[in-house]
């Protein structure tokens, strides 16, 4: 009988040079083994597939100061890099609540952080959307700081089966909880016209929110299927052929990741769930308390700027920030998924 280690199953191989799907890309979606390949992938400016880079890690830690043996609560865990480096704040004896809707996600980010050392001595994951944060402060008690980061993950739009890009075809979803409400497609088939362009214009100001829409809208009455993210890319595309030939690719390119973006919020009840989420937040925090929020578009940086503004005359905020605060030059160069970040904060009283 051999004494030799049993050998680990061989990887998954792909055809040529380059993987071609998501799922091939096995260096990518296994970075524990292959740090150096991710790490030629970050330097280069790029995000590597199913991985999520933390934006403004620096400027959320300093406002935050975390302290050893506080309490507090990472509302959108997502991949875990703020919640990572919180944790690090909060040893020992801290601890730190952590909720993400995303069934699929919060499990591999819970086993990551186990295998960090991160046990439920120090962390507790909570599967809820984090408009139920009153819910937590029940088992919590009053939390020391909370972060909202309200973007979506790298891992979510690098997932075709996700339905977040334009730019691989996948189901046409949107969901940040799949198992959960109707996905974009069966939305799309029973909106009604003025509330579709309602939605390209409310959500993401797209400009040519008419053309878009009427296009889809015959699409659907002819019974020519929007299911796809192609599909909807393409019947953009086709609602745009008007525009000048010179800029017409970049333009299209823009309505696309506007309407997807208007879609996303419309399918999640996103602004619903931050005017929930942002009602609720002076009431579980202890006095003295921090709550750092990062947006990503005008929709989300207005209701957050607007609700900081009047609580803070109310006096139930102490301060808030000024002006919201940007992604470093070298931070938006290095992951251009940061460049549209704005960070606001605020002291409860």
């Amino acid at each position: 009988m051999s004494d030799e280690e049993p050998k680990g199953p061989r990887r998954v191989r792909y055809k040529g040079t380059h993987p071609k799907s998501f799922k091939e890309k096995y260096k990518e979606l296994q970075p524990q083994n292959y740090s150096e390949d991710i790490a030629k992938v970050i330097q280069q400016g790029r995000t590597p597939a199913g991985m999520h880079r933390s934006i403004c890690v620096t400027e959320i830690l300093e406002f935050l100061q975390i302290l050893p043996g506080q309490t507090g609560l990472d509302a959108t865990l997502g991949y875990g890099g703020h919640s990572l480096e919180m944790l690090k704040c909060l040893a020992p004896g801290g601890m730190l609540y952590a909720m993400d809707v995303d069934p699929f996600e919060l499990p591999r980010t819970q086993e990551r952080l186990l295998a960090l050392g991160y046990g439920p001595e120090s962390v507790v994951f909570k599967k809820m959307n984090f408009s139920a944060i009153d819910q937590v402060a029940l088992e919590s008690g009053p939390l020391n700081f909370v972060l909202a980061d309200l973007g979506v993950s790298s891992m979510q739009i690098d997932n075709p089966e996700r339905g977040f890009s334009f730019k691989i075809d996948g189901p046409l979803d949107l969901r940040l909880n799949p198992e959960k409400g109707r996905s974009a497609a069966a939305l799309l088939k029973i909106m009604e016209p003025r509330r579709m362009a309602e939605v390209f214009f409310e959500n993401s100001d797209e400009p040519h929110y008419e053309a878009i829409t009427l296009a889809i809208v015959a699409k659907l009455e002819k019974g020519i299927a929007i299911t796809t993210t192609i599909d909807l890319q393409k019947t953009i595309a086709e609602a745009l052929n008007f525009l000048p030939e010179n800029t017409r690719q970049e333009d299209i390119k823009k309505s696309c990741q506007r309407c997807f973006q208007a879609l996303r919020i419309e399918v999640n009840d996103e602004f619903g769930v931050l005017d929930e989420f942002l009602e609720k937040l002076p009431y579980v925090l202890a006095p003295g308390g921090r709550v750092a929020i990062l947006s990503f578009h005008s929709g989300e940086d207005r209701r957050v700027k607007k609700s900081f503004q009047a609580l803070s005359r109310a006096g139930i905020y102490s301060e808030v920030a000024p002006d919201p605060i940007r992604p470093s030059a070298e931070e938006s160069y290095t992951n251009p998924r940061a460049r549209s970040a704005k960070l606001r904060w605020a002291i409860k009283a």
